[in-house]
This record gives structure tokens, C-alpha cells and sequence, in this order.
């Protein structure tokens, strides 16, 4: 037998609830509470309130009368004079007043497009952009941009806000990693958290390799191809990225460490404390079906043009550094020791998910109890079924509440579809019709 308490339930015994919080108080009074946490509290609790911090959530966000906001679970902590005072903790797990959402994956959507995240703010507990999506895909793009009515960055990201509400985190990336000062990184973070409030920024930090203040120009003249091999970055120019993320978070920021493709990131990207870590999906995929499809047709006809076209995709996709040879046979070998690496010629990465799987194994190894795993990135038929199937396995059941799932609004909704909607839609009108 369930015996269901409440705040409420103290009323009956000689506790008191402080007046001038009452009306706070009234928000969470009728919040279930287990009975033996009740029965724990109760020979030392005096008196009922709320934190001070909990007052700040509500005047923030300007809350309905007799609710808590999405996004904030309720603790409670009792303070040596017997008062048990009630607070609202940044938890995008939860729905309004208390209650945790539908399910324990969440879903993000990766757009600075107003029109198109209105449609699906309430199932969204997060919303991640950088600049090709703020600039590029909205503000710089007529069709998206209607009547150019949003000109500038800080315009988009408040009526994302203002349409989103308190329920979902907000992750902006910096504009600029490598010229700015520390002081600079931290002011432009500030004009963040004043927009958005402190509950709902999180500032996106890229991992930069070995791109740095001095080089980052090769990446936007001439070619914009770089001089530098991806696998041979100096310590400093690899780490930047991480020292960023680590100064926002001693600086009081959460943090979106971002550009996260191969899984031997993982565990270097999770000491600088990251709020969400990243698996990119799509590109690297297609990168790896290029590559064995290149490998059979060669294996098949040893035509070397295949080992030509995967080298071509080396250049084009900065495996292969500007002005950087590589023979076919090591291209070919490299091809096959990609392949190998991410298992693409087995159930582990078949479906492009291995780096999925294997960042949610680090989770069972991390001191980082609120680190979620952003699963971004994705395009055609197959990558969000094959993502959905896998967080049903067996072995990642105990690790789905890490997961967020983030995607183009538009993606997301193919998703609600299939054809059998169609078909029973025209049944069920049409007897409808009939029926006038």
C-alpha cells in the first residue's frame, strides 16, 4: 500500500509554514513526498520555506501562480534551526511542477529558426546552435529570414528564448575561439547569461585541434585549405579548447564541448568538466561508406582509381593536410585501419554508432553525475531509427537519462510519420465525410 504525503502533511503536526514565504510555498506544498521521507523529516523539522534561490527561479521567470517551472526538480534542505526549506535545481529532465518528462532521452533541436522551433518547443528540453546555423541558415537566408526581420545574432537567440521558456537549456557557441582573450571569452558569455539567465545558458566550446589564432586565417582565404595535419597539432593549439571550456566552468558556466567525432576524444574532452559532450554521426559515416565501398571495388578489380577517389576524399575532408602525400598503398592501408577503428564492418559501427556507444560506456566511468551525451548530426532514413533501436538495448538501459537527442526541427518531425498515417487518414476522413 502507497501512502502518499506532502508538504501539506506537516500542517498536521506542530510545524509551521513562515508566512511572508507562504506564497512560495503554495508552489511545491502539494508536491508528493514519499512516506518515509516524511516520517525521516519529521522529528526534526520546525518550520516550512523555500531558499532564496528558489525565490529567484520564480521571480525570473515570472512563473504562473501555484507552479514551478520546466526545467528545475525540487530538493529540499534542512537547516540547523529545524527550518526544511524547498529549492528548485537546474534539471532539464523535469516538466513543470515537479514532474519528470515522458521519457528519459531528450530532444534538442539544432536551429536559430524561430518559425521553425515554435511548432516543437514542447517536446524540446534543449536547443543547440553555432554560427553557420545563426548566420548562414537563418539571419543571411531570405526564405528562412522572412521579411529580414532579425539582424543580428543577440535579436535570434532572445525570441528563441522568449518562445522556448524556462524549460530547455540554450547552447551558444562562441564566434571566436582563437583571437579572443580569456576576458573577452567571459564577457561574451556574460551577454549571454543576461539574455537567457544563468539556468538555461550553456556556452558551446569547440575542440580546436591544431588550429590556432595564428593559422585560423588559411581556413577563411584562398582555398581555405589548412597547412597543418589534423593528427599532428601542437599541445597548446589541442588544448585551447579544453583550457576554454575549463575557465567557463571554474567561472560558473556550463559547457558544450563540441566537434566531437572519434571516440578517442572522449576521455580527454571529459576533464575539462563538460555539461554535454557530442557524437557527431552523419559526415563521419558517409566518410566511412566511401571508404568501403573505395576498398571493395579495389579488392575486386584492382583498379587503383578507387584508392584515387579515397584519397580524393582525404584531401577534401582534411584527413590529408594541404600539400600532404600519401601514397595509394597507405592510403589504402589507412582506409582499413579507419574502418577497423570504427567498426564498420560490424554490429558495433555498422550503423555509424560506435562513437555513441562507446561515449555512453564512459559515462559508467565518469565522476560527472550531470553530463549528458548530445547524440547530433544526423540525415537520411536511417540514422535516428538506428539511434532509437540502439537506446533500447539492454546493455545502455541504465544510461538513456544522459542521452539528448538533437537534430533540424524539420528531421525530428519525418520521424512522426509513414505511410500507413496517410492510408488510415484517408479511410478515416472519408468515412467522416460520409457521415455529414
Amino acid at each position: 500500500m502507497e501512502i502518499k504525503c506532502s508538504l501539506n502533511t506537516f500542517k498536521k503536526t506542530d510545524v509551521t509554514f513562515i508566512d511572508s514565504e507562504k506564497a512560495y510555498i503554495s508552489r511545491v506544498a502539494d508536491q508528493p513526498m514519499a512516506f518515509e521521507t516524511f516520517q525521516a523529516l519529521k522529528p526534526y523539522v520546525k518550520s516550512i520555506g523555500v531558499t532564496d534561490g528558489f525565490k529567484k527561479v520564480i521571480d525570473t521567470f515570472d512563473v504562473s501562480e501555484g507552479q514551478t517551472p520546466a526545467g528545475f526538480r525540487v530538493e529540499y534542505e534542512l537547516e540547523e534551526d529545524g527550518a526544511l526549506r524547498a529549492d528548485l535545481v537546474r534539471d532539464i529532465s523535469y516538466d513543470k511542477n515537479g514532474v519528470k518528462r515522458p521519457t528519459n532521452v531528450l530532444f534538442s533541436a539544432d536551429s536559430a529558426n524561430p518559425y521553425e522551433v515554435a511548432p516543437i518547443k514542447n517536446i524540446l528540453a534543449n536547443l543547440t546552435c553555432n554560427p553557420g546555423i545563426i548566420y548562414d541558415l537563418f539571419i543571411n537566408n531570405p526564405k528562412a529570414n522572412v521579411g529580414n526581420q532579425f539582424k543580428t545574432r543577440d535579436e535570434v537567440m532572445a525570441e528563441i528564448g522568449r518562445i522556448l521558456g524556462p524549460g530547455a537549456d540554450i547552447s551558444v557557441e562562441l564566434n571566436d575561439p582563437f583571437g579572443k582573450s580569456d576576458a573577452e571569452i567571459l564577457e561574451e558569455a556574460a551577454k549571454f547569461k543576461e539574455m537567457l539567465s544563468e539556468y538555461r545558458v550553456v556556452i558551446k566550446v569547440p575542440h580546436t585541434g591544431p588550429v590556432s589564432k595564428e593559422t585560423v586565417d588559411q581556413l577563411l582565404t584562398g582555398d581555405k585549405k589548412f597547412s597543418i595535419p589534423c593528427d599532428a597539432p601542437g599541445t597548446a593549439e589541442a588544448l585551447r579548447g579544453h583550457n576554454i571550456a575549463l575557465m567557463l566552468q571554474e567561472n560558473g558556466y556550463r559547457v558544450n564541448f563540441t566537434l566531437m567525432f572519434e571516440p578517442y576524444q572522449t576521455a580527454l574532452a571529459l576533464q575539462a568538466k563538460p555539461y554535454f559532450i557530442n557524437s557527431f554521426v552523419r559526415h563521419r559515416f558517409m566518410q566511412s561508406e566511401i571508404m568501403k565501398k573505395g576498398l571493395a571495388a579495389y579488392d575486386a578489380t584492382r583498379d587503383p582509381r578507387y584508392l584515387e577517389d579515397i584519397k580524393k576524399m582525404f584531401i577534401e575532408k582534411d584527413y590529408l593536410c594541404k600539400g600532404q602525400e600519401m601514397d595509394l598503398l597507405s592510403v589504402k592501408q589507412a582506409a582499413e585501419d579507419l574502418l577497423k577503428y570504427r567498426h564498420f564492418e560490424d554490429h558495433e559501427g555498422s550503423d555509424g554508432l560506435d562513437s555513441v556507444r562507446h561515449n555512453l560506456r564512459w559515462f559508467k566511468n565518469t565522476n560527472l553525475d550531470d553530463s549528458r551525451l548530445i547524440i547530433c548530426s544526423m540525415e537520411g532514413p536511417l540514422n535516428y531509427p538506428d539511434i532509437d533501436k540502439l537506446l533500447v538495448e539492454d546493455e545502455f538501459s541504465d544510461l538513456v537519462n544522459r542521452v539528448v537527442i538533437t537534430a533540424e526541427p524539420n528531421y525530428l518531425a519525418r520521424f512522426t510519420s509513414c505511410n500507413q498515417v496517410i492510408s488510415y487518414q484517408r479511410r478515416f476522413m472519408n468515412a467522416a465525410n460520409g457521415a455529414k
